[in-house]
Parts: C-alpha cells; sequence; structure tokens
C-alpha cells in the first residue's frame, strides 16, 4: 500500500501523529478516540515511507493487543520485521539473542504469579516466618515492588526501616538465590535485567539501539520505573521515540506503574510535538460527558476537550439497592429485560471494584438463567494440568527448574513420598546442585531404602527417555509425554473428562504455535505459555454477559456496562482514603469503567452491605455526586417496574439524580434533596456547613452533634488530617464509627436553641 492511501481515512490529529517521523511525539490518546488504529497506521508508514522494517520497535502491554496490531499492520504493508511485542516479551527475546555473555543461561524458565508465589512461601519456610504475621501475597508485592525500582536484594536490606521491611529483605535475599538456582527469571526480572544491562553494559546497549532506529510504546500511562528507563535507553541514540497513552486512564499505581513518565514526557523530551487524539467513536456524548465530568475533578492530568458525533443515546442510570443481594438481582433482571429486546449477552459487562462482589451477582444471575463468564477466573495456563503437563516441558528445557521437578516427581504416583523428595531437597541444598542432579545421585542418600531409590531411578530414566525424544513440533512431543508419563492414563482412570478436555486444548494451543513459527522450538512455546496475561485468555465469543474487575476492564468496550458497589470505601476502595494521589486513582478507575459503555451505563450502589459477617450502612460514592443530574434518569419504582421476585419485597429503592423526587411510596431511606441549606431539628437548629468550610474543618470540633443524610444523627469524636482533605470521627446512633471525608460528608451541624 502507497504512504497517500495508508493516510486517506485519518482524522487531521490522527494524520499529524501518523505522519510524524524524526523526534520524540507524545499521542495523547483519550478514551475509545482511535488510538490502535494510529499505531499500527504510524507503523506501516514508517516502512511505506523507506524504513527498514527490523528498525521499528512497537510495544504494548498485552499479548493480545500486539497480536491484533500485527494483523493490522500486516493488512498495511509488508510488516516482516517489525518487532511487535510486550515489554515482558521483548525483554525476554533480547536476553535470549544477545550474542555476549551476560551471566544469564539462554534457556531460563520463565516463573508465573503461581511459581513466584511458591518460591515466596520456600523462602519464608527457611526463615520460619508466619503466612498469618506476613502474608505471602504482601511479600511477594514488596518484592515486585523492590525490582521494578531496579533495587537488589542488599540494596533493599539497606533501606528496610520497620520489622516488615527487614523481613521482606530477607525473603528477597532466598527468594532470589532460588530463581537463580533454578535458572529461573520472574517476570520483574525480566524488566530489571534489561533495564540494568542497557545502563551498564554498553555493548548491550549499542546493540539494541542499532537494531531498533524507531520506538512506538502503546500505554505509556502505564509504565513503571523499569520499562521507562528500557524505553529511555532504547531512544537515547537517534530520540526517535513515540508514547502514546492517556494520563486519565492510568490505574495500575499498585503495581508499580508510574503516571509521572507520561505527564512529564515533555520534562524528559523539551522539543517533543504533542497531538491531542480528542473525539470519541465509542460511547455516547451523554455517557462521555457524563464521563467528562468526573474526571475533571483529578487535579494530576493533562487538559483537553473529549467530544463525539455520536447521538446523545440514554441517560445514566444510578440504581439504589437495599443491600449486594438485591443489586446482584438486579443486574439479572436488567440483563434479561435488554436480551428480549434484542441486546445479546455477549454484549453487556459487570466491572466490580474486587472479586468478592462476583459472588451474589453470580448467584442473580445463576437464578436467573442468565448465562455469564467470569473473565478474572484462574487463566488456562493456571489451571492445575495444564501446569502439570508444562512442568514436564519445562524440565526438558531447562533441567535446573526445580520447581517444576517437584511438582511432576510423584505425578502421576510412583511411589516417591514426602520424605524421599524432602532427603532429595536437603542433599541438593547441601552441595549446592539442582534438585535433578540429586535425583542422578540417589545413591549417595544413606538415609533412603531401596524402594525408594528404585522409583527415583525409575523416575530419572522416564525423564531422560522423554526429554531425548524430538521436541517440535511442540503438538506431537506433547502427546509423546502425555503418553509416556501415564499422565493421561491417570486423568482417564479417574474419570476427569473436563480436565482430559483442557489438555486436549493445551495441544491444540500447541498445534496453532508449530503452525504460525516453523521455525520455533519447545523453548519458545514455553516462553509464549508463560507470558500470556489473563486479558489475552477469553475472547467471550459464546453470548455470555462478562464478569470482571475494573482493572481488567481497560482496553475493552460493551454495549451495556453495569458498575455495581458506587460506595465510599468500595470506589473509592478504603485503601486510597489517605493519599490525594491514590484518591484520584481510583477517580480514573472509575473514568475506565465509564468509557467501556456505548450505549448504556448503569451505576449500582447499596444502602447496606455485608463486611466481614456484619451488616453496614453504605455511603453512595462521592463520584456520583460529580455527574451532572441532566446526565441521569430519574425513574420511580412503578414507572419502572423492578419486581425482583426475592421473597415479596421490592429491593431496589429507587433510581436516583442530585435532584430526585420522591418515590409514590418512598423506602425507609432515600436519598434526600439537598437544597435546603438550614432546617429545623427538634432538639435543636440544623445548620448545613458550606463544602470550604467542611474541608477545611472549619466550625466543626470534636463533641459537635451532627447529622448526616444516610447515617442519621451522631457526634464527631475527632476532626483531623491536611487543609484538602479533612476528616471528622463520627460516632452514629445507627450505623457506628464512621471516618468521613468532610468535604464530600455534607455534614449538618446541630446547634442548641
Amino acid at each position: 500500500m502507497k504512504a497517500e492511501d495508508i493516510l486517506k481515512d485519518l482524522t487531521e490529529p490522527q494524520r499529524e501523529a501518523v505522519t510524524h517521523v524524526d523526534g520524540p511525539l507524545l499521542v495523547i490518546a483519550g478514551a475509545g478516540s482511535g488510538k490502535t488504529r494510529v499505531i499500527t497506521r504510524r507503523v506501516a508508514h514508517l516502512v511505506a515511507t523507506g524504513i527498514e522494517p527490523w528498525h521499528v520497535l512497537a510495544i504494548t502491554f498485552t499479548n493480545k493487543a500486539a497480536g491484533e496490531m500485527k494483523e493490522r499492520i500486516s493488512q498495511l504493508v509488508d510488516r516482516r520485521g517489525v518487532w511487535v511485542s510486550t515489554f515482558h516479551s521483548m525483554c525476554a527475546r533480547m536476553l535470549r539473542q544477545y550474542p555476549q555473555q551476560h551471566g544469564i543461561d539462554p534457556n531460563f524458565t520463565i516463573a508465573d504469579s503461581a511459581d513466584q508465589l511458591a518460591l515466596v512461601k520456600e523462602a519464608m519456610g527457611r526463615l520460619q516466618l508466619s503466612k498469618e504475621n506476613f502474608p505471602p501475597a504482601a511479600l511477594a508485592a514488596a518484592i515486585s515492588r523492590a525490582k521494578n525500582q531496579l533495587r537488589s536484594p542488599e540494596q533493599f536490606a539497606s533501606d528496610a526501616h520497620d520489622f516488615f521491611g527487614e523481613k521482606a529483605a530477607a525473603v528477597y535475599r532466598i527468594y532470589q538465590k532460588l530463581l537463580d538456582g533454578n535458572h529461573t527469571l520472574d517476570f520483574d526480572d525480566l524488566l530489571m535485567k534489561v533495564a540494568l544491562l542497557l545502563r551498564e553494559n554498553r555493548d548491550f546497549l549499542d546493540f539494541w539501539s542499532d537494531r531498533f532506529h524507531h520506538l512506538l510504546i502503546d500505554e505509556y500511562q502505564d509504565t513503571n520505573h523499569a520499562q521507562y528507563l528500557i524505553a529511555r535507553s532504547l531512544a537515547a541514540a537517534r530520540r526517535n521515540i513515540c508514547a502514546t497513552g492517556d494520563p486519565d486512564q492510568s490505574i495500575y499505581g499498585w503495581r508499580g506503574a508510574d503516571i509521572s513518565n507520561i505527564l512529564e514526557f515533555k520534562r524528559d523530551y523539551r522539543d517533543a510535538k504533542v497531538v491531542k487524539l480528542e473525539q470519541n467513536y465509542r460511547s455516547t456524548k451523554t455517557i462521555l460527558e457524563a464521563a467528562n465530568a468526573v474526571i475533571v475533578n483529578n487535579r494530576r492530568r493533562i487538559e483537553r476537550g473529549m467530544w463525539t458525533e455520536n447521538a446523545a443515546g440514554e441517560p445514566l442510570r444510578i440504581l439504589l439497592c437495599r443491600n449486594e443481594q438485591a443489586e446482584g438481582e438486579a443486574i439479572a433482571l436488567e440483563a434479561q429485560r435488554l436480551q428480549d429486546a434484542g441486546v445479546p449477552f455477549a454484549g453487556m459487562a459487570v466491572f466490580y471494584r474486587t472479586h468478592a462482589q462476583s459472588r451474589p451477582i453470580e448467584q442473580a444471575l445463576l437464578r436467573a438463567k442468565v448465562r455469564y463468564t467470569i473473565l478474572d477466573a484462574v487463566t488456562f495456563y493456571a489451571r492445575q494440568e495444564i501446569k502439570d503437563v508444562l512442568s514436564y516441558l519445562r524440565l526438558c528445557v531447562n533441567p535446573a527448574d526445580d520447581l517444576s521437578l517437584e511438582r511432576i516427581i510423584n505425578l502421576p504416583p510412583r511411589g516417591i513420598g514426602k520424605t524421599t523428595i524432602d532427603r532429595l531437597k536437603l542433599r541438593a541444598q547441601e552441595q549446592q546442585v539442582s534438585l535433578l542432579d540429586a535425583v542422578h545421585r540417589i545413591d549417595e542418600i544413606a538415609e533412603l531404602n531401596d524402594r525408594a531409590k528404585e522409583a527415583v531411578k525409575a523416575f530419572d530414566e522416564l525423564l531422560k527417555t522423554i526429554c531425548g525424544e524430538k521436541t517440535f513440533p511442540v503438538n506431537e512431543f506433547i502427546g509423546t509425554v502425555l503418553e509416556r508419563s501415564g499422565y493421561k492414563k491417570l486423568l482417564s482412570a479417574k474419570g476427569e473428562n473436563e480436565r482430559l478436555e483442557n489438555v486436549s486444548e493445551l495441544v491444540n494451543a500447541a498445534a496453532e504455535y508449530d503452525a504460525q513459527n516453523p521455525e520455533g522450538s519447545l523453548g519458545g512455546f514455553l516462553e509464549q505459555v508463560a507470558l500470556v496475561s489473563d486479558i489475552d485468555k477469553e475472547e467471550g465469543a459464546d453470548d455470555k454477559v462478562s464478569l470482571m474487575t475494573l482493572h481488567s476492564a481497560k482496553g475493552l468496550e460493551f454495549p451495556v456496562v453495569f458498575i455495581p458497589g458506587c460506595e465510599e470505601d468500595l470506589l473509592p476502595h478504603a485503601n486510597s482514603m489517605d493519599k490525594e494521589s491514590e484518591l484520584e486513582e481510583e477517580r480514573r478507575l472509575f473514568y475506565v469503567g465509564m468509557t467501556r459503555a456505548k450505549e448504556r451505563l448503569v451505576l449500582l450502589h447499596a444502602f447496606q452491605r455485608a463486611r466481614w459477617g456484619k451488616t453496614e450502612v453504605c455511603m453512595p460514592s462521592r463520584f456520583l455526586d460529580e455527574i451532572p443530574a441532566r446526565f441521569v434518569e430519574e425513574v420511580s419504582r412503578e414507572e419502572d417496574d423492578w419486581h425482583l421476585g426475592s421473597g415479596g419485597g421490592d429491593d431496589v429503592l429507587t433510581l436516583a439524580s442530585d435532584t430526585q423526587e420522591e418515590s409514590p411510596e418512598p423506602p425507609a431511606r432515600t436519598r434526600p434533596k439537598r437544597t435546603a441549606a438550614r432546617i429545623e431539628e427538634d432538639s435543636g437548629r440544623a445548620i448545613e456547613l458550606e463544602p470550604e468550610e467542611l474541608a477545611s474543618g472549619g466550625g466543626l470540633s470534636k463533641g459537635d452533634r451532627v447529622r448526616h443524610e444516610t447515617f442519621g444523627p451522631g457526634r464527631v469524636v475527632e476532626v483531623y488530617g491536611p487543609a484538602r482533605e479533612r476528616r471528622a470521627k463520627v460516632y452514629f446512633e445507627q450505623a457506628g464509627m464512621k471516618t468521613l471525608v468532610l468535604k464530600y460528608a455534607r455534614l449538618v451541624k446541630i446547634v442548641a436553641r
């Protein structure tokens, strides 16, 4: 395709981004603005104008996005030689392909999240740390953050200033030794080692800088420190870097993403050209303008004016339910109604803030016979039977992979018990060899009887036989492994039909890999498997409602979106209340959820919700208050006919906006009007404080009597915090102790007559 043909159906801002060739470029691409089209057209344009394909590198964040990008580019130009990859896949490839020695076994295994957690637990066991006092997931997260900051175990230990930090550093040290001993890298190692090599090894830097003359990075707002350094190093020589992203969709700060990378792009590249893609092609005007009204409340962002030529569409619905069960039933009922109106279930999605919210929603959908799928469930490659088979494959590529060997040494059962395995592990540790080396030397372990030794020898011979087979095509090799190991026979004997089907699907996946990679290898297949992310795994081809967390919703779109749990302490989450930066990320998360909707958006919140076995009264999310009333539909219960069939009661209280009129039969609690600035109380005069007064804590002090529209009467226990985020602890007669952010609380102070 000619260069001019690549440009013919682009808008002027898109064309501007695509045709910029030399020098740094920042593309601020709002939600639904055709970002992928711009990146693919830009790659095609570079190639069409004479730049060699192998000098172009395009990086995105999921294998699914990378695959889509490759396909689109191929439709435009011959892309052979262009690297289109995720950061992790790119780093794995760089570490394996670089022709010089850099201290890394080229046959290294990549540990997935389950493997990482298992190694953290083993490290904890060696330190005799309690899982109750030191949750393994928390330690794994701390180690991950350290690696993203390129901090070694020694550096992490020197910076530890509390008891948890000291223990986390000790776990990190042993965990890293276990990885190194297994010739294994975790996901963070892939980034960390490449970033350090680019910084410290001139030959490594020169090799890859000479390879990549043009660098395109998608979702730049989600880059962490290591990814930022990799991009900056690769682009340093020629400065041909194109960063594409949207600060308003930066939602991964909890796993190391740094929004400053995109906000301060002009600091790093002062002469950078900035192009803003502000036309939204996805959502209705109403949804887009409502979402814009929410996100403008964030301070850390780049101003732009998102707009759309789409129709105005339906108003948003804000639905107040009595509890989480009613919330689920409301979603199920609306899903049924929409399907009856011609919307397929596959066109609907439910986004929740936490996994725990899915249970009552699932129960309601099951009762209503609404088909659904959970996209945050265990990934295909994390299933037990898949990991079992992959462990056999991994050992054939990396004999030092102790984690895989321990998993399958007695699977299928072959008479190798825990005592034998513990003896082998101890011998490997004492002699500083791999577990497989200890297996080879089983006769040296005097404490084991002949029966145990013979079982281990039989396993050793089995591995030698399997790994001696031809490993490519991979699908045929997996078939050999299943037969020779006896694993297929084991599943058949147990009647594990579903697991057999999953193993069959693994063979299918290998066949696809073989067809797409004629020069591939078993190691290449295992690398591809290890780097599959959660969002890559399910396409939703079946007609089912999709359930997932808001974080997993990034990059997706649906005609109909439900967001339940729009309540304080849930969305925004309670853990985000102490820092303005974290509160702003919660608002961005809500914005991402809103902008996934194309035609209909339903926001739900509960009057009360069970937490830790107790029922608590819930306060509507501050984000709901940021949506102007003109975008919200007002519907009474009778008019909208929300009959849930839950045992005689109508558990949905009202569809509400800030100007909601009373329902014909008002329930016990609804959100009252907020227009009256002064009201009279039986025991005193009520004064509604202005937001500015509340934000600064003015006019409110310990001991004051107050009233809240949801929690009722109470007394102030404490007022504290900085001016913009002033808080009050209030003990309410009906709801107990609550902590409120004063500028959002709309408290009414009761002054004695």
